[in-house]
């Protein structure tokens, strides 16, 4: 039970931006004071004239329970008896020039329903977790020769319970769990569930960073979800947005009557495309706000990784910013030297105090290694998204077949940089909304040609070196674009065609994951070899990959011509199998294949002194490996 009286130690760590569970000491926490329960409110309000806190225990009204400041820190606090768990509250603040806000606490714990905005008091603690075993094996995971393959999740839109409202934490846990582990998924990545006052946000305009949103149950219910994903064995991702915050008048937006937590000069503190407001990295408490967020859904919700959104914006001081609308840095130049300080300690923090967490960036530049160690110049990442794969891939596809020979580069470029970062492959919710249609709708042709290529494109994800993200819907085919104000379409799986994608799904996840040769050196050059990249005009390629001694090889024929006695060079002889077909029937494809073993001829192609005859499925991926 936490102390009354806050320490001088913990304002000290504060005010230098290094108190790991501030989340601990700033907020609402139910205590003992000298035998009497209550509890005890804090707030980092420096510029304020005065702070009391208001709520359901004192009729809203200012000034009944006062808070006092701390020296020089500008953390005001008091305790509160006679109150405890589920009591409402915010902090009523006089500014320097005397007026007055009403505003949320920047570190609640759980908040009303929206459009209320109002902080609950809740105690940690009484939740009985059922994960250690697969919170000691995560300690000792090497992810780097692991698969890793992400079920990304928008909660509020995945499914709706039959009248017609979300589905519940809970609820989620008893449906989305055992559909994420029939299609053998290792994770869920879920869109922000911070709290956050704006459903069309997706969660992405965030002013809850310490409280799982109330729109599908409370912290606890939540962590019912993660726990019952761990009992399955699957991790969980959180979508986590340090680098914006929306405007909203009851939460972080001029805090204090100042720039508290943003800057005060727009070209730093404002971002144009979103209408919202930036933090200033360089200052102690506000980065300590940030990074004790993330550690906080890392113990207080056993949550895995953390998928840091708009990393890019945060990057660059003239992010989607004209000449004259923006300030260089020290130095004259246009990095936020203050963020990159910033994540660079957001990501040392996090891996050293979780072990088997990962940290992933959205990051769309070129920005220089990102995924490697602060101590050579790197941001520390564990994954980047391969924005450049993502979009080439689906510009590529989205070509009339008889063009794709002039845009072969389009298949190949990305290789030159593969191995710059540790990737992960992202076919995401951005890809699927504002008019750009659905996954399967991107692919040219008629429905049977859409069905394979999206057939096609999901079999190239799955043997292309880097982890998966697959956002929901892309599994079975949904047609209609993704909106974040209905389920998926889920009558869909009553057709045939949409229950062959799920399984061609469900196939590659285990594929993916038995294959040792497709997940084991997804991150080093060694694991990559083209077998051939120049065979543009059949818009044909192949490569071989492999890891600890094994190999498949992967051979893509982007036409929907059929390809009889297509030779590929192989890495040595005996005989090789077919082991997956994009275009079984199985699949809802043609069926075109090679059923049965084929032994290497002696004959050298491609530089390799064996070879073999294949026969190439229209808009069809193959994978082969040697025989055991």
């Amino acid at each position: 039970m936490d102390s009354p009286t806050l320490s001088d130690f913990d304002l000290h760590l504060f005010a230098e931006g290094r108190h790991w569970h501030i989340y601990n000491v700033l907020g609402a926490h139910v205590c003992n004071s000298r035998g009497t329960e209550g509890v005890r409110f804090a707030v980092w309000a420096p510029h304020a004239r005065e702070v009391s806190v208001v709520g359901d225990f004192n009729a809203w009204r200012s000034g009944t329970h006062t808070m006092s400041p701390h020296d020089s820190t500008g953390v005001w606090s008091c305790f509160v008896p006679g109150i405890g768990s589920g009591n409402l509250y915010k902090f009523s603040i006089t500014t320097e020039t005397g007026q007055q806000l009403l505003k949320t606490d920047p570190y609640g714990q759980a908040f009303e329903l929206r459009p209320a905005t109002a902080a609950i008091v809740t105690e940690r603690g009484h939740f009985c977790w059922s994960d250690g075993d697969w919170l000691a094996r995560r300690g000792r995971w090497n992810w780097q020769e692991s698969p890793i393959s992400i079920y990304e999740v928008h909660a509020a839109s995945w499914r709706h319970h039959g009248s017609g409202r979300w589905l519940t934490y809970r609820e989620l846990a008893d449906q989305l769990v055992p559909y994420v582990l029939e299609l053998g998924f290792t994770h869920i990545e879920l869109l922000p569930v911070t709290e956050h006052p704006l459903d069309e946000s997706w969660g992405y305009q965030t002013t809850g960073y310490y409280a799982p949103t109330s729109r599908f149950g409370t912290p606890d219910d939540f962590r019912c979800l993660v726990d019952q994903c761990h009992q399955h064995n699957i991790g969980v991702i959180l979508d986590w947005v340090p680098g914006h915050f929306p405007t909203d008048e009851h939460a972080l937006a001029r805090f204090d009557g100042s720039a508290l937590y943003e800057h005060e000069d727009p070209r730093q503190g404002r971002h144009q495309d979103w209408g919202t407001l930036i933090y200033n990295y360089g200052r102690h408490e506000v980065r300590n706000f940030l990074i004790g967020s993330a550690l906080f859904w890392l113990d207080a919700f056993h949550i895995d990784g953390l998928r840091v959104d708009a990393v890019a914006s945060m990057l660059y001081l003239n992010y989607s910013r004209k000449e004259g609308e923006w300030l260089p840095n020290i130095h004259g130049g246009n990095e936020n030297l203050e963020a990159i300080d910033f994540l660079r300690e957001l990501n040392r923090v996090c891996q050293s105090r979780f072990p088997g967490t990962v940290v992933c960036a959205e990051e769309s530049t070129s920005w220089p290694q990102v995924t490697r160690p602060p101590e050579i110049g790197g941001l520390g990442f564990n994954l980047k998204w391969n924005m450049g794969w993502m979009h080439d891939t689906l510009e590529y596809l989205q070509q009339d077949p008889v063009y794709r020979q002039y845009h072969h580069d389009k298949l190949t470029f990305g290789l030159v940089y593969a191995f710059t970062e540790n990737f992960l492959l992202p076919l995401s919710h951005d890809e699927v909304v504002h008019g750009k249609g659905s996954l399967i709708n991107k692919m040219t042709g008629d429905e049977w040609q859409q069905r394979a290529s999206l057939r096609l494109l999901l079999t190239y994800m799955y043997s292309y070196p880097g982890a998966k993200l697959l956002f929901m819907g892309g599994e079975f085919g949904q047609r209609r674009e993704w909106s974040e104000a209905r389920e998926l379409d889920w009558s869909l799986l009553a057709s045939p065609e949409h229950q062959a994608l799920k399984r061609l799904v469900q196939d590659l996840n285990g594929l993916y994951r038995r294959e040792v040769s497709l997940h084991g050196d997804c991150f080093r050059p060694r694991g990559f070899e083209w077998i051939d990249c120049h065979d543009s005009p059949q818009s044909v390629i192949s490569f071989l990959r492999t890891a600890k001694g094994q190999a498949t090889v992967i051979v893509v024929n982007f036409t929907p011509m059929p390809r009889h006695n297509y030779r590929i060079g192989l890495p040595h002889g005996g005989t090789w199998r077919e082991i997956f077909n994009s275009d079984s029937e199985y699949y809802g494809g043609s069926n075109l294949g090679n059923p049965l073993p084929m032994l290497a001829d002696k004959q050298p192609w491609m530089n390799r002194n064996w070879s073999l005859e294949l026969t190439l499925p229209p808009l069809g991926a193959i994978i082969l490996r040697p025989a055991q």
